[in-house]
């Protein structure tokens, strides 16, 4: 039997990657993770959803001061000032304490970190700077990165990608977001929130792709209430930067005349795309689908023996929360165990205020599949929200018609991130709109909205 330096080495030290490192170290594997970066986390910690969230709740903060809001809960102050430095600083330490975090949680389950830039040799060799590392079994777990817009160079100064975005060193006078995705709103948020104008333009005729339609329009309302100018049915055809300054030039997307826009400061958020350049997938006759992913089976094995696979660089949708389901379950599948995610039920949040979060089926979808019931209920109905004055949004349960299985969930209010967890494990039991219902939720609380929703499925809402 060959000898191997590891039992497991782990390629990318994102929430997939060292989640599947660390589960594999406590079942007893020799593990190691090869990254190139200087820090652990991956995009999601460095560059991606902890400070972006850190900025949200900042800037959101300013703006309930900036805009005297508060004034009418009470709380009355003047000389509000942005300190945009001291608010970066405050995103950089969170970001900071996260990744050394996994660091400690390495050394603690003894995951040796390879740094470097992994590429593979063979199914079990791969070269990491100046080290050769073999393994029994290679999780590719290397993320995604930004989509580029072809024809627009990005210079993280003027043009700038989510990376960029996380660093601007001064408050834009406007900023065009290029995509009206997850990515581009909520990043568009926060510098609205700070002063910016902002215009988001999006190719589609709805913002963010993939969601339920009706959460769709609502949202397309709330940001044009909050501000935003929403360019929609809309395509990019070039931007060039000239002094500091950049001219985007739109036309519409079924084609018609073109119009430009001035801004000091432009974010591409079309998407990203599986990481997968440099691996060497070809030395192991490792093929890409067309999308440019790495094809799995319902275990994350690939083509290759030995090698596995997951997270973004897979199909499915690029979350970090899918890809740490994913990083448990394939080391207990490399252990021997059984380890399963449900791609069905995996749900999706938008930081925005109010969030918005759905899991499962959307109305469209659902309806595709054959007869469906449901139900809404308004958070301008909710006791807690109407308490708080955060009153937009509302709650949707979509359920089968004949066995009132719950099918999808969705939600705007300003807490629905945290709302979203109890839908999608009501779902993972199999849960029907009667058994949310009926479950007693505590008052007064957001969830009871939930509870409403699926009364409303049931033909029995009470506030409603």
């Amino acid at each position: 039997m060959a000898e191997y330096d590891f039992d497991v080495l782990v390629i990318g030290a994102g929430p997939g990657g060292y989640v599947a490192a660390i589960r594999a170290a406590q079942l007893g594997l020799k593990t190691a993770c090869a990254e190139a970066r200087e820090t652990l986390g991956g995009t999601c910690l460095n560059v991606g959803c902890i400070p972006s969230k850190a900025l949200l709740n900042a800037s959101e903060k300013f703006d309930e001061a900036m805009s005297g809001v508060l004034a009418k809960h009470g709380v009355k102050f003047s000389g509000v000032e942005l300190d945009l430095s001291a608010m970066m600083a405050d995103k950089d330490k969170a970001v900071t304490g996260l990744t050394g975090g996994i660091e400690y949680l390495f050394k603690k389950n003894k995951v040796e970190w390879v740094k470097g830039l992994a590429t593979f040799q063979d199914a079990h060799t791969v070269q990491v700077g100046d080290r050769t590392v073999t393994a029994k079994n290679i999780v590719i777990a290397t993320g995604s990165s930004v989509t580029p817009l072809p024809g627009v160079t990005i210079d993280q100064t003027v043009v700038v990608d989510s990376t960029g975005a996380l660093t601007l060193e001064k408050v834009p006078e406007h900023l065009v977001v290029i995509g009206g995705g997850v990515i581009g709103l909520e990043l568009g948020s926060v510098w609205k929130r700070l002063g910016a104008k902002v215009t988001v333009v999006e190719y589609l005729d709805q913002l963010l792709p993939g969601m339920d339609g009706e959460v769709r329009k609502e949202a397309a309302k709330i940001f044009k209430k909050q501000g935003m100018e929403l360019k929609l049915s809309t395509k990019v055809t070039g931007v060039a930067v000239d002094g500091g300054r950049a001219t985007v030039t739109v036309e519409p997307a079924a084609g018609g005349a073109a119009e430009t826009l001035e801004a000091d400061a432009v974010l591409v958020a079309i998407g990203r795309r599986p990481n997968t350049e440099g691996l060497g997938l070809d030395k192991i006759g490792l093929q890409l689908n067309q999308r440019g992913q790495i094809e799995t089976d319902h275990d994350f094995r690939t083509a290759v023996d030995g090698v596995w696979a997951i997270g973004d660089v897979i199909p499915g949708p690029m979350l970090a929360h899918k890809a740490e389901d994913e990083g448990v379950a394939v080391a207990e599948n490399i252990a021997g165990q059984t380890g399963i995610v449900n791609h069905d039920v995996i749900p999706g949040v938008v930081y925005t205020h109010p969030e918005i979060a759905g899991v499962g089926l959307t109305e469209e979808q659902a309806k595709e599949r054959g007869e469906i019931k449901v139900g809404k209920f308004p958070m301008m109905a909710n006791s807690r929200a109407k308490a708080i004055d955060d009153t937009a949004g509302f709650v949707k349960v979509i359920a089968d018609a004949k066995s009132d299985r719950v099918l999808g969930v969705w939600i705007i209010t300003s807490v629905a991130g945290t709302m979203i967890a109890q839908a999608a494990q009501a779902m993972e039991f199999g849960a029907t709109s009667e058994d949310i219902a009926y479950t007693c939720h505590a008052h007064p609380t957001h969830s009871e909205a939930i509870k409403e929703a699926a009364m409303a499925v049931q033909g029995k809402p009470i506030h409603m």
